[in-house]
Protein backbone atom coordinates (compact mmCIF):
# COMPACT_ATOMS: atom_id res chain seq x y z
CA UNK A 1 0.00 0.00 0.00
CA UNK A 2 3.19 2.47 0.92
CA UNK A 3 4.66 1.73 -2.41
CA UNK A 4 1.26 2.02 -3.74
CA UNK A 5 0.19 5.29 -2.59
CA UNK A 6 4.38 6.49 -3.18
CA UNK A 7 3.53 5.74 -6.88
CA UNK A 8 0.15 7.35 -7.35
CA UNK A 9 1.87 10.95 -5.07
CA UNK A 10 4.51 10.62 -8.16
CA UNK A 11 1.98 10.60 -10.62
CA UNK A 12 0.07 13.33 -8.91
CA UNK A 13 3.13 15.49 -8.56
CA UNK A 14 4.14 14.59 -12.45
CA UNK A 15 1.33 15.37 -14.20
CA UNK A 16 1.43 19.62 -14.11
CA UNK A 17 4.84 18.97 -16.12
CA UNK A 18 2.84 18.90 -19.37
CA UNK A 19 1.20 21.82 -18.88
CA UNK A 20 3.98 23.90 -17.64
CA UNK A 21 5.74 22.53 -21.06
CA UNK A 22 3.03 24.12 -22.97
CA UNK A 23 2.49 27.40 -21.35
CA UNK A 24 6.35 27.40 -21.96
CA UNK A 25 5.84 26.81 -25.62
CA UNK A 26 2.96 29.20 -25.93
CA UNK A 27 5.33 31.80 -24.36
CA UNK A 28 7.76 31.12 -26.64
CA UNK A 29 5.39 31.21 -29.83
CA UNK A 30 3.96 34.98 -28.52
CA UNK A 31 7.62 36.26 -27.82
CA UNK A 32 8.68 35.00 -31.29
CA UNK A 33 5.37 35.40 -32.99
CA UNK A 34 7.11 38.19 -35.88
CA UNK A 35 9.40 35.71 -36.82
CA UNK A 36 7.03 32.42 -37.09
CA UNK A 37 4.49 35.20 -39.40
CA UNK A 38 7.76 36.09 -41.57
CA UNK A 39 8.40 32.00 -41.76
CA UNK A 40 4.61 31.68 -42.54
CA UNK A 41 5.17 32.70 -46.36
CA UNK A 42 7.96 30.12 -47.14
CA UNK A 43 5.86 27.20 -45.15
CA UNK A 44 2.90 27.83 -47.66
CA UNK A 45 4.99 27.90 -50.71
CA UNK A 46 6.29 24.32 -50.17
CA UNK A 47 3.37 23.14 -48.54
CA UNK A 48 1.20 24.14 -51.64
CA UNK A 49 3.87 23.91 -54.64
CA UNK A 50 5.96 21.12 -53.34
CA UNK A 51 4.52 19.24 -50.46
CA UNK A 52 0.53 18.76 -51.78
CA UNK A 53 1.39 18.30 -55.40
CA UNK A 54 2.89 14.99 -54.76
CA UNK A 55 -0.57 13.57 -54.46
CA UNK A 56 -0.64 13.55 -57.88
CA UNK A 57 2.51 11.05 -58.18
CA UNK A 58 -0.23 8.19 -57.43
CA UNK A 59 -0.93 8.62 -61.25
CA UNK A 60 2.26 6.75 -62.49
CA UNK A 61 0.85 3.37 -60.67
CA UNK A 62 -2.62 3.79 -62.31
CA UNK A 63 -4.27 4.39 -66.51
CA UNK A 64 -5.42 7.83 -65.63
CA UNK A 65 -7.97 8.96 -67.54
CA UNK A 66 -8.80 12.77 -66.58
CA UNK A 67 -12.48 12.37 -66.94
CA UNK A 68 -12.30 9.28 -64.53
CA UNK A 69 -9.97 11.18 -61.78
CA UNK A 70 -8.25 9.31 -59.69
CA UNK A 71 -10.87 7.58 -57.81
CA UNK A 72 -11.99 6.18 -60.69
CA UNK A 73 -9.12 5.24 -63.00
CA UNK A 74 -7.65 1.47 -62.83
CA UNK A 75 -4.69 1.08 -60.87
CA UNK A 76 -1.65 -0.97 -62.71
CA UNK A 77 0.72 -1.42 -60.46
CA UNK A 78 4.18 -0.81 -61.86
CA UNK A 79 3.18 -1.23 -65.75
CA UNK A 80 4.99 2.30 -66.51
CA UNK A 81 8.25 1.42 -64.94
CA UNK A 82 8.27 -1.38 -66.60
CA UNK A 83 7.18 -0.22 -70.08
CA UNK A 84 10.22 2.77 -69.72
CA UNK A 85 12.72 0.30 -68.38
CA UNK A 86 12.22 -1.83 -71.43
CA UNK A 87 12.16 0.87 -73.75
CA UNK A 88 15.14 0.98 -75.85
CA UNK A 89 15.12 4.74 -76.12
CA UNK A 90 15.53 4.34 -72.08
CA UNK A 91 18.91 4.23 -71.90
CA UNK A 92 19.76 6.67 -74.76
CA UNK A 93 17.88 9.40 -72.52
CA UNK A 94 19.32 8.13 -69.65
CA UNK A 95 23.38 8.70 -71.40
CA UNK A 96 22.17 12.25 -72.31
CA UNK A 97 20.98 12.71 -69.00
CA UNK A 98 23.56 11.73 -67.25
CA UNK A 99 26.13 13.28 -69.79
CA UNK A 100 24.83 16.69 -69.70
CA UNK A 101 24.45 16.39 -65.60
CA UNK A 102 28.13 15.40 -65.34
CA UNK A 103 29.22 18.52 -67.37
CA UNK A 104 27.56 20.40 -64.87
CA UNK A 105 29.11 19.06 -61.85
CA UNK A 106 32.28 19.01 -63.92
CA UNK A 107 32.85 22.27 -65.18
CA UNK A 108 29.75 24.78 -64.09
CA UNK A 109 30.00 23.89 -60.04
CA UNK A 110 32.74 24.85 -59.35
CA UNK A 111 32.78 28.25 -61.30
CA UNK A 112 30.83 29.69 -59.44
CA UNK A 113 33.43 28.83 -56.35
CA UNK A 114 36.19 30.31 -58.53
CA UNK A 115 34.91 33.11 -59.15
CA UNK A 116 33.90 33.86 -55.48
CA UNK A 117 37.16 33.70 -54.63
CA UNK A 118 38.23 36.06 -57.58
CA UNK A 119 35.99 38.59 -56.10
CA UNK A 120 36.91 38.38 -53.06
CA UNK A 121 40.38 39.17 -53.92
CA UNK A 122 39.12 42.38 -55.09
CA UNK A 123 40.49 45.15 -52.25
CA UNK A 124 38.08 48.36 -53.89
CA UNK A 125 34.68 47.66 -52.93
CA UNK A 126 33.42 50.14 -55.86
CA UNK A 127 34.64 48.65 -58.23
CA UNK A 128 33.90 45.36 -56.94
CA UNK A 129 30.05 45.82 -55.90
CA UNK A 130 29.72 46.83 -59.61
CA UNK A 131 31.47 43.65 -60.75
CA UNK A 132 29.14 41.14 -58.74
CA UNK A 133 26.32 43.72 -60.31
CA UNK A 134 27.06 42.82 -63.71
CA UNK A 135 27.42 39.29 -62.90
CA UNK A 136 24.29 39.06 -61.23
CA UNK A 137 22.51 40.27 -64.30
CA UNK A 138 22.36 37.23 -66.89
CA UNK A 139 20.52 35.55 -63.85
CA UNK A 140 17.36 37.42 -65.08
CA UNK A 141 17.83 36.40 -68.46
CA UNK A 142 15.19 34.52 -69.45
CA UNK A 143 16.35 31.49 -71.48
CA UNK A 144 14.53 32.42 -74.70
CA UNK A 145 16.56 35.94 -74.52
CA UNK A 146 20.11 33.21 -74.10
CA UNK A 147 18.95 30.98 -77.03
CA UNK A 148 18.44 34.08 -78.70
CA UNK A 149 21.78 35.50 -78.36
CA UNK A 150 23.54 31.91 -78.94
CA UNK A 151 22.40 31.61 -81.93
CA UNK A 152 23.17 35.45 -83.18
CA UNK A 153 26.50 34.13 -82.21
CA UNK A 154 26.62 30.98 -83.52
CA UNK A 155 24.58 30.94 -86.60
CA UNK A 156 26.19 30.12 -89.87
CA UNK A 157 24.24 32.58 -91.50
CA UNK A 158 25.64 36.02 -90.47
CA UNK A 159 26.79 34.58 -86.82
CA UNK A 160 29.31 36.64 -85.13
CA UNK A 161 31.49 33.41 -84.49
CA UNK A 162 31.39 31.98 -88.03
CA UNK A 163 32.07 35.41 -89.44
CA UNK A 164 35.18 35.54 -87.31
CA UNK A 165 36.13 32.41 -88.85
CA UNK A 166 35.61 32.78 -91.87
CA UNK A 167 37.37 36.48 -91.98
CA UNK A 168 40.22 34.35 -90.89
CA UNK A 169 40.04 32.19 -94.15
CA UNK A 170 38.43 29.53 -91.64
CA UNK A 171 35.38 27.18 -92.57
CA UNK A 172 32.35 27.77 -90.68
CA UNK A 173 31.07 25.53 -88.21
CA UNK A 174 27.41 24.52 -87.59
CA UNK A 175 27.30 25.03 -84.08
CA UNK A 176 23.84 24.56 -83.24
CA UNK A 177 23.10 21.40 -85.98
CA UNK A 178 25.84 19.95 -84.50
CA UNK A 179 25.86 17.09 -82.23
CA UNK A 180 29.56 17.16 -80.91
CA UNK A 181 28.67 21.41 -80.13
CA UNK A 182 25.38 20.56 -78.54
CA UNK A 183 26.28 19.60 -74.86
CA UNK A 184 29.52 21.91 -74.60
CA UNK A 185 26.98 24.87 -76.04
CA UNK A 186 24.34 24.01 -73.17
CA UNK A 187 26.91 24.02 -70.47
CA UNK A 188 28.57 27.28 -71.35
CA UNK A 189 24.92 28.75 -71.60
CA UNK A 190 24.38 27.37 -67.93
CA UNK A 191 27.84 28.72 -66.74
CA UNK A 192 27.10 32.68 -68.75
CA UNK A 193 23.44 32.82 -67.17
CA UNK A 194 23.57 31.19 -63.31
CA UNK A 195 27.60 31.60 -62.32
CA UNK A 196 27.65 35.05 -60.84
CA UNK A 197 23.85 34.31 -59.25
CA UNK A 198 25.72 31.56 -57.69
CA UNK A 199 28.45 33.45 -56.16
CA UNK A 200 26.32 35.40 -53.36
CA UNK A 201 26.23 32.24 -51.56
CA UNK A 202 29.68 31.44 -51.04
CA UNK A 203 30.70 34.95 -50.97
CA UNK A 204 28.50 35.01 -47.38
CA UNK A 205 30.33 32.07 -46.45
CA UNK A 206 33.69 34.04 -47.59
CA UNK A 207 32.69 37.65 -45.09
CA UNK A 208 32.57 35.11 -42.07
CA UNK A 209 36.33 34.02 -42.64
CA UNK A 210 37.95 35.55 -39.16
CA UNK A 211 40.54 38.04 -40.50
CA UNK A 212 42.74 37.11 -37.75
CA UNK A 213 43.53 33.41 -39.73
CA UNK A 214 44.74 35.70 -42.45
CA UNK A 215 47.05 37.91 -40.45
CA UNK A 216 48.65 34.98 -38.77
CA UNK A 217 49.51 33.32 -42.18
CA UNK A 218 51.15 36.57 -43.16
CA UNK A 219 52.99 36.93 -40.03
CA UNK A 220 54.21 32.81 -41.19
CA UNK A 221 55.26 34.24 -44.50
CA UNK A 222 52.13 32.90 -46.07
CA UNK A 223 51.69 34.08 -49.91
CA UNK A 224 48.33 35.18 -51.67
CA UNK A 225 48.41 31.67 -52.50
CA UNK A 226 48.95 29.70 -49.82
CA UNK A 227 46.67 32.02 -47.76
CA UNK A 228 43.67 31.10 -50.21
CA UNK A 229 44.58 27.20 -49.88
CA UNK A 230 45.65 26.99 -46.22
CA UNK A 231 43.13 29.74 -44.75
CA UNK A 232 40.00 30.19 -47.05
CA UNK A 233 39.06 27.45 -48.63
CA UNK A 234 38.95 25.29 -44.98
CA UNK A 235 36.99 28.14 -43.98
CA UNK A 236 34.10 27.54 -46.72
CA UNK A 237 34.91 24.07 -47.44
CA UNK A 238 31.25 22.92 -45.11
CA UNK A 239 29.35 25.50 -47.50
CA UNK A 240 30.85 23.74 -50.72
CA UNK A 241 29.94 20.25 -49.39
CA UNK A 242 26.31 21.36 -48.38
CA UNK A 243 25.52 22.81 -51.63
CA UNK A 244 27.29 19.85 -53.59
CA UNK A 245 24.81 17.48 -51.69
CA UNK A 246 22.32 19.74 -52.57
CA UNK A 247 23.03 20.03 -56.43
CA UNK A 248 23.01 16.18 -56.25
CA UNK A 249 19.26 16.57 -55.45
CA UNK A 250 18.53 17.79 -59.01
CA UNK A 251 21.58 15.70 -60.74
CA UNK A 252 18.57 14.66 -63.58
CA UNK A 253 17.22 18.11 -63.95
CA UNK A 254 19.52 19.48 -67.07
CA UNK A 255 16.77 21.83 -67.25
CA UNK A 256 13.47 21.84 -69.54
CA UNK A 257 13.70 25.14 -71.59
CA UNK A 258 16.61 25.51 -72.46
CA UNK A 259 17.05 22.30 -73.92
CA UNK A 260 14.09 22.40 -76.00
CA UNK A 261 15.08 25.74 -77.03
CA UNK A 262 18.29 24.17 -78.07
CA UNK A 263 17.31 20.73 -79.82
CA UNK A 264 16.44 20.08 -83.26
CA UNK A 265 16.31 17.01 -85.17
CA UNK A 266 20.22 17.43 -86.22
CA UNK A 267 21.31 17.09 -82.44
CA UNK A 268 18.28 15.13 -80.82
CA UNK A 269 20.14 12.07 -80.86
CA UNK A 270 22.30 14.04 -77.57
CA UNK A 271 19.86 16.53 -76.79
CA UNK A 272 16.74 14.26 -76.17
CA UNK A 273 16.89 13.94 -72.23
CA UNK A 274 13.69 13.59 -69.46
CA UNK A 275 12.82 16.75 -69.06
CA UNK A 276 12.05 16.97 -72.50
CA UNK A 277 10.43 12.82 -73.59
CA UNK A 278 7.99 14.23 -70.16
CA UNK A 279 6.93 16.94 -72.12
CA UNK A 280 6.44 15.10 -75.33
CA UNK A 281 4.98 12.05 -73.66
CA UNK A 282 2.42 13.73 -71.26
CA UNK A 283 1.88 17.20 -72.97
CA UNK A 284 1.77 16.50 -76.48
CA UNK A 285 0.71 12.54 -76.58
CA UNK A 286 -1.44 12.77 -73.67
CA UNK A 287 0.57 9.89 -71.60
CA UNK A 288 0.16 11.41 -68.10
CA UNK A 289 0.37 8.31 -66.18
CA UNK A 290 3.49 7.21 -68.46
CA UNK A 291 5.32 10.72 -68.03
CA UNK A 292 4.83 10.57 -64.26
CA UNK A 293 6.39 7.53 -63.94
CA UNK A 294 9.55 9.02 -65.62
CA UNK A 295 9.26 12.26 -63.26
CA UNK A 296 9.01 10.02 -60.33
CA UNK A 297 11.97 7.68 -61.69
CA UNK A 298 14.02 10.92 -61.62
CA UNK A 299 12.80 11.70 -58.21
CA UNK A 300 14.31 8.59 -56.42
CA UNK A 301 17.35 8.90 -58.16
CA UNK A 302 17.50 12.29 -56.55
CA UNK A 303 16.35 11.31 -53.25
CA UNK A 304 18.75 8.26 -53.42
CA UNK A 305 22.16 10.83 -54.19
CA UNK A 306 21.28 12.80 -51.84
CA UNK A 307 21.09 10.55 -48.89
CA UNK A 308 24.21 8.96 -49.78
CA UNK A 309 26.29 12.22 -50.52
CA UNK A 310 24.88 13.06 -46.60
CA UNK A 311 26.01 9.91 -45.40
CA UNK A 312 29.56 10.06 -46.92
CA UNK A 313 30.31 14.23 -46.23
CA UNK A 314 29.36 12.88 -42.41
CA UNK A 315 31.37 9.89 -42.58
CA UNK A 316 34.52 12.47 -43.74
CA UNK A 317 33.58 14.74 -40.82
CA UNK A 318 31.66 17.30 -42.41
CA UNK A 319 28.28 18.22 -41.25
CA UNK A 320 25.89 17.17 -44.23
CA UNK A 321 22.11 18.61 -44.82
CA UNK A 322 20.56 17.04 -41.89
Amino acid sequence: MNQLNGSLSGLSMQAPIPASRRRRTLRRLARDKWLYLMLLPGVLYFVLFKYAPMWGLLISFQDYQPYLGFGGSDWVGFKHFERLFNDPLFWRLLKNTLVLALYNIVFFFPAPILLALMLNEIRKEGFKRAMQTMIYVPHFVSWVVVVGIAYTFLTTDGGVVNEAIAAIGGEKIGFLTSADWFRSIITLEVMWKETGWGTIIFLAALAGVDPQQYEAARMDGASRLRQLWHVTLPAIRSTIVILFILRLGTFLDTGFEQIFLMINSLNREVGEVFDTYVYTAGITQGQFSFSTAVGLFKSVIGCILVVGANRLARKFGEEGVY
